[in-house]
């Protein structure tokens, strides 16, 4: 089974390698991107039940990540939403799990983290 993924990315390189990489080596199935806080709030309401695990960058062409993983707070519990960003600090991965988030992945060295998260929760769903 592959796990509906949608991703909240605005650098079009990046957007891209990742879902490449993603699609490949975690079997993941895009359902859609944005690259701004309202694009990705607006298709998530729209789609409640379309997707397993979002993928949020944090800072974004507008508005944060944060907004988007606020807005996630009343999901599923069998959906996932995770932080693949630069500034995976200590004080980021404590806001990020105030607001629900499963897991903060940093971009920098922690992709094949990413990959593996994503391996586990396909068994996890499947």
């Amino acid at each position: 089974m592959r796990l509906k993924t949608y991703i909240v990315e605005d650098n079009p390189t990046i957007r891209e390698n990742l879902i490449g990489t993603l699609e490949e080596l975690a079997s993941i199935n895009s359902v859609g991107t944005a690259e701004t806080e309202n694009e990705g709030k607006a298709w998530l309401a729209a789609n409640p039940n379309n997707w397993d695990l979002a993928i949020v960058d944090l800072f974004l062409k507008q508005g944060s990540g944060l907004g988007i993983l606020a807005s996630c707070r009343d999901r599923s519990s069998s959906q996932k939403v995770v932080v693949l960003s630069n500034y995976a600090t200590a004080d980021i991965r404590q806001r990020c799990a105030q607001l629900g988030v499963d897991a903060v992945f940093d971009k920098s060295n922690e992709i094949d983290a990413l990959v593996e998260y994503c391996l586990q929760q396909r068994v996890t769903c499947g």
